[in-house]
């Protein structure tokens, strides 16, 4: 029988590599997609283009199709998606997507936003701290893997279709929902980025590479409260971005601010010198302050040992 000892030398190893190592010294920034860095859905851009579909049809026939059957909202417009390519005359493949991800608009400042970011945190911590940027989105991997800023993100999840012998979108085969992304900010916080990979077994809070209190999710609307809520209550921080223009959208990043579900919020401007800039910088010198305490912490209890 077996008595377990081994186990218990391998955690016991683990666990004294921890000790010897400082582990959490990376800031990871977690974005949505449409509507956080871009204005417009990016099927919009994409496939509705392609197809010569109105946007604003489509949408409203997912809307209406979610309300007759009660349905996910993400499924359904994904299958509503497969129903418009197998009744059209366009063939359109896994590299028709990445390539029509290049007609893709950003919001002012996207483009440079990352680099700024990377350097900021450089600066202040004379490269002792590190930043890491993830997109956890509800629309198609198969676009985001085209898009301009994509070698930017360590990890992209977004949903996915299947395709078959002819290549031919079929089926979902993995859909985020609103819920569902709150997953991928274990997997950050755990260090297990994998989605193929069990993120269930328990691990200490010291192991985990990026602790919640280093964690920024910036999103846009009402999609992202539940991981706005898990950032937060978990000692991290939640930014909502705005599109001036539309009321609506000013009205909603307001009442999660009112709510506590926020951070701050700030019109989708991500230039030099903007209000969104300087409220993140913000909350990056309080991660990078966590960091720098925790460091010299973990140092002092070396001398201690």
């Amino acid at each position: 029988m077996h008595d377990g000892t081994g186990m218990k030398k391998t955690s016991d190893k683990v666990s004294n590599r921890a000790r010897r190592r400082f582990l959490q010294g990376s800031i990871a920034l977690v974005y949505d997609f449409d509507g956080t860095l871009t204005p417009k859905p990016m099927q919009n851009y994409t496939v509705l283009a392609k197809l010569g579909i109105s946007a604003d049809e489509f949408w409203n026939e997912v809307n209406t199709e979610v309300a007759r059957t009660g349905g996910d909202h993400m499924l359904t417009y994904m299958r509503l998606i497969v129903d418009r390519l197998r009744s059209s005359d366009e063939h359109i493949t896994r590299d028709d997507l990445r390539r029509l991800a290049t007609d893709i608009e950003y919001f002012p400042g996207v483009e440079t936003w990352f680099e700024r970011v990377n350097r900021y945190v450089e600066l202040r911590t004379r490269g002792k701290v590190r930043v890491r940027h993830y997109l956890i989105s509800a629309g198609l991997r198969e676009i985001l893997e085209g898009v301009s800023i994509r070698h930017q993100f360590r990890r992209i999840y977004a949903s996915q279709y299947f395709f078959d012998k002819y290549d031919r979108a079929t089926f979902p085969t993995i859909v985020i929902n609103d819920t569902a992304k709150t997953q991928y900010l274990f997997r950050i916080n755990k260090g297990i980025e994998d989605p193929r990979e069990s993120i269930n077994d328990h691990m200490p809070e010291q192991q985990r590479p990026i602790p919640f209190g280093h964690m920024l999710y910036i999103g846009d609307g009402m999609t992202d409260v539940p991981c706005m809520t898990v950032a937060k209550k978990n000692g991290g921080f939640a930014v909502a971005v705005y599109q001036p223009k539309l009321t609506k959208s000013l009205t909603t990043c307001q009442e999660l601010a009112r709510a506590d579900r926020i951070d701050y919020f700030a019109p989708a401007d991500y230039r030099e010198g903007r209000t969104l800039e300087r409220r993140v910088q913000v909350i990056l010198d309080v991660m990078i302050a966590r960091i720098l305490f925790e460091r010299e912490r973990f140092a002092l209890r070396r001398e201690l040992d």
